[in-house]
């Protein structure tokens, strides 16, 4: 579950995927309806959180005015720098992702603006989506102290 948390914030592994496959296997050695109940209330909570990773951010970006072709680049950009620089490649490679493509489209003085607003919604999502593993590893502790 530790490792599903990291893998949130530095988005490397996927996270929530990893902490409910985590309290999978824990309810499955547990066999018993508490375990059962939080494997259910996991799933439900994780699909909640990427869901609403995706929709509010998404809706927040599109009153701004970024389009998704600029969040595709920075996405791209953030794969690039993955490789090209270890560790701290991939935001710096976002954060130029959207800041060319932001020069681009709105010029150099509005480029900035709309990259800072961009980034700050891809920490929201990464904060809805920590939120969501976190109430996740909560639930399990409750239930893994009390059985």
């Amino acid at each position: 579950m530790l490792v599903g948390l990291a893998g949130i914030v530095l988005p490397v592994l996927p996270g929530l995927l990893l902490i409910v496959a985590a309290v999978f296997v824990w309810a499955f050695e547990e066999s018993s309806a508490i375990g059962w109940s939080v494997l259910v209330l996991s799933v439900i909570l994780a699909v909640t959180a990427i869901a609403v990773k995706y929709i509010i951010p998404g809706r927040n970006l599109k009153e701004a005015g970024i389009p998704t072709s600029t969040m595709l680049v920075a996405a791209l950009g953030a794969f690039i720098g993955f490789f090209a620089i270890p560790i701290i490649g991939a935001p710096i490679g976002f954060v130029v992702g959207i800041y060319l493509m932001e020069w681009r489209r709105v010029g150099r003085d509005l480029a900035w603006p709309a990259t800072k607003k961009s980034t700050g919604q891809v920490a929201l999502s990464i904060g809805i989506e920590l939120t969501g593993g976190l109430l996740i590893f909560g639930a399990w502790l409750v239930a893994a102290v009390a059985t």
